[in-house]
């Protein structure tokens, strides 16, 4: 489910928003130990010194594919791939015609629907994952 938002330009790359999102986040985190860590997983497009210290600093272990390096091809056994929960999370988003346009002039009407849109988001997956 969606945990936390960031809102930026068209022309902003997404890791340059890594620490708003990060620090947007309500749950409360429980600490991380040496037992239970945290991780924080992206693809490459978020390989960059700025997003490593980001994480570092909020105690993630961090999980981020260097640039130029070939695609892992290592797989676990018997385990589903992961990837297209975040991309159903995003199709749901997406369903939302405001949200594909952004219509509003201010940064924080636009950021009310989609925080609506995220509420409506977490309360269809529950109904569906019961």
């Amino acid at each position: 489910m969606p945990l936390g938002v960031a809102i930026g330009g068209a022309h902003v790359h997404d890791q340059k928003l890594v620490r708003e999102t990060l620090s947007s986040i309500p749950v409360k985190r429980p600490k991380p130990t040496p037992r239970k860590r945290q991780y924080l997983c992206a693809d490459k497009g978020y390989d960059a010194k700025a997003v490593r210290t980001a994480a570092r600093r909020r105690q993630y272990q961090v999980h981020i594919p260097k640039k130029g390096e070939p695609a892992s091809t290592r797989r676990r056994r018997n385990a589903k791939a992961r990837r297209w929960v975040v991309e159903r999370t995003h199709s749901w988003t997406n369903r939302a015609r405001r949200l594909l346009t952004r219509w509003e002039k201010k940064a924080e009407n636009y950021l009310g629907f989609v925080h609506l849109q995220f509420a409506l988001t977490s309360l269809r997956a529950a109904i569906v994952l019961g």
